[in-house]
Order: C-alpha cells, then structure tokens, then sequence
C-alpha cells in the first residue's frame, strides 16, 4: 500500500515528470499539469552530472537519454588569449557510480521529450495549456484548481512548477528567487571535431567562457556576464553581443563564432539567480520540490540532478510509506534539506568569488567536495 492513490503535479520540468514517472510505476493515478501549451521545441543545452544520470537509469530513460546526448569524463580548462591554451586538464568524479558517466549534455528539448514520452507510456495523464490557480486542503485531500475550475481532489499536489511557482506562493511560502550578479549567454551551435567535453575559459572579458558537447555534431556555448538588463534585444543582435564578447576567446570559439556569423542560432539570455525555501517545504498535503524549492547559479551544474534527487526521494517514501506522516516529511526534508543546501551554498561561492575577483579562492577544492558528497546516494 502508498501513502497516495491519486496526485496532482504542476510542472513538466524534470522533478515533475521524475515524480509522475515514479508514482505512476507504483499504481498511483498521476494528474500532470503544466502551463505551456506544448512541450516547446526550442530551447539550448544542459548539462548533466552522473548523479543525474543514475537517476534516469532508476526512471528506465537512461538508453533514451544516452542515444540523444554526448557523454564524457574531465573537463578542460583553458586561458583567453591567441591559440586558448589549455591550463589544465581536470578528472570529474563519478557522481552516478561505476556504471554511469561521469558527466554529459544534451539539448533540453530532447530530455523534456523523453522523459514525458515515459511518463504517459505509464498512463500518466498530461494536461498542458492547465495552469494551477488554486487550492484547498484538509486533513483528507486536497482539491485542485486549475485555470479557475475545479481539476479534482488528490491525497497530494506536488508544486514542480519552476522558479517563480505558483504553488510555493498559493502555499504560503514567501521566498523568491534573487539575482546572484552574473547574467549567461547560451548558444545551440554545431560542434567542431576537436570538442570531445566540456571546457572552460576563466578570466578575459566575462566572467566565464564555455561550451558543452550536445551530440555528436551539437553543443550549446555559453558566456557569463556581470548581469545586466537584457530585456527585447532581438535574436540578430543577441548574436552580435556573443560575437563581440567572445572574441578574446580562441581555440574552438574561432568556430562558434563563425556559427552565430551565419545567423539563426538559438540564443538566449538569463540572470542567474539563488533561492532555498528555508524549513519545511511541505504544507499539509501540498509540497515543493526542484527549482519551485530551491536555485542556483549553473557554477557545479547540479541544477537538474538535485530536481531528479527531490522527486526520486520523495516518491520512494511515499511509495514505501502508508500514510502522509510526520514521519515521512521529517524523513524527506532530512535526506532533502541539507544536499540542497550544500549545493545551493557552494554554487552561489563560486560566483561570488568570480565577481569579487578573488584569486586566492579554493575552487577546486569546492568542487570536488562537493562532487564526492554528491557521489553519495541521496
């Protein structure tokens, strides 16, 4: 027996669907609603670390996932200037275990594809263009409403619903994500031969200069900028500032640039931004999980894992347990809590220490901290 016989998830992200995938997989009756009208077709790269990956081989995606994206071990970081020397070649840890690895990227639209496709193979009923308006629980259920009008009662409405979620606030919960001081560039472009990972350029115009494999032949580029009010620049010229902005930057970024030269490259823009609901982020049979409960800066690209880790653990007990227990929020926000935190924290120190230009910071050390915690099952 669950501790839920029929849910209501709001948001298609990864969290939502990993949870709708999970429940669906135990018997449970999942209603997913997501406010988009379709799944969008556009969209640039992730990056995704092996923990993330061991979580798509425990949803039954991982052949899928591994077919669309590129997969790999290390990272290189290189200077700015003529011929973008390599300054060092760093090992990654193995964050998903032996079987996975190490990291890898893919185009978003692909995942979001992917992960859908398995949820409703499983009879999870997905409703777009339905976003969540409203809600009333007791200690019985919750009743859901959605665009205005009543979507029925759940034993549980998990809010996956994003940065600015509409849950976390219909709930109560008044933290908001805040800007960090780094805004980012991305780029879907071709990907030259000699781009076999990720790499890094540190120092020169922006903060950091990078680009991760996408496919064989795809990759998204990416510049992190002090952040600024980007607000209606238009496609040609968002384009135009990559161009401009990367030009210190050799090696592989001769061909991105030629790439955004032709013209119709996706690019698009975003601040950066940090927020951790502080306590609980449970209320009664409502809860909050992936970026609706916590955000930070892409620096340690945990984003996506640690959305994956809330899902696979929350539906884990509610599949284990018999009831909506004190016991079991005191479990997950237990095991929850304080991995997010730690990622959250170390995220933002690594932008911080970019900004202040501190020289003498210990980012390696960070890092793979960081990466042998999450190395560690959630």
């Amino acid at each position: 027996m669950t501790a839920v016989s029929k849910v209501a998830i709001a948001g298609s992200g990864v969290a939502g669907v990993a949870a709708a995938i999970r429940l669906a997989e135990a018997g449970v009756a999942v209603d997913l609603f997501e406010a988009k009208p379709e799944l969008t077709a556009l969209g640039s790269g992730i990056t995704l670390q092996g923990n993330a990956l061991r979580a798509f081989g425990e949803l039954g995606v991982w052949p899928a996932v591994q077919g669309k994206g590129a997969f790999f071990e290390g990272l290189t970081l290189r200077a700015p200037g003529p011929g973008a020397p390599v300054v060092a070649e760093l090992p990654d840890v193995k964050t998903g275990g032996p079987d996975y690895p190490a990291t890898g990227g893919m185009y978003r639209p692909d995942l979001a594809q992917i992960l859908v496709a398995r949820a409703q193979e499983l009879g999870v009923t997905v409703h777009f263009g339905a976003s969540v308006t409203g809600l009333h629980q007791d200690e019985a259920g919750v009743d859901v409403e959605v665009g205005g009008e009543s979507a029925g009662r759940y034993d549980l409405l998990i809010g996956a619903d994003g940065l600015n979620s509409v849950v976390r606030e219909l709930i109560g919960i008044d933290t908001r994500p805040e800007p960090t001081g780094m805004g980012i560039w991305r780029a879907f472009v071709s990907r030259p031969a000699e781009v076999e990972r990720s790499e890094l350029y540190y120092g020169g115009p922006v903060y950091i200069a990078g680009y991760t494999p996408t496919g064989p032949d795809t990759m998204y580029a990416f510049l992190v900028e002090k952040a600024q009010d980007r607000a209606g620049v238009s496609d040609e010229e968002a384009a135009r500032i990559m161009i401009e902005q990367s030009r210190a930057y050799s090696g592989p970024w001769d061909a991105i640039r030629a790439d955004l030269e032709k013209g119709g490259a996706r690019v698009n823009y975003t601040w950066f931004t940090k927020h951790l609901v502080p306590g609980a982020w449970n209320r009664g049979r409502v809860v909050v999980i992936g970026d609706a409960a916590h955000t930070c800066p892409p620096t340690i690209a945990q984003g996506a894992a640690q959305a994956l880790e809330d899902a696979l653990v929350l539906t884990e007990l509610l599949v284990r347990d018999d009831s909506l227990s004190d016991d079991l929020w005191g479990e997950f926000h237990g095991r929850r809590i304080p991995r997010a935190t730690a990622v959250v924290e170390a995220s933002v120190q690594l932008g911080q220490w970019q900004i202040d230009g501190d020289r003498d910071a210990d980012a390696p050390g960070l890092i793979f901290g960081i990466a042998h915690r999450m190395a560690e099952p959630a």
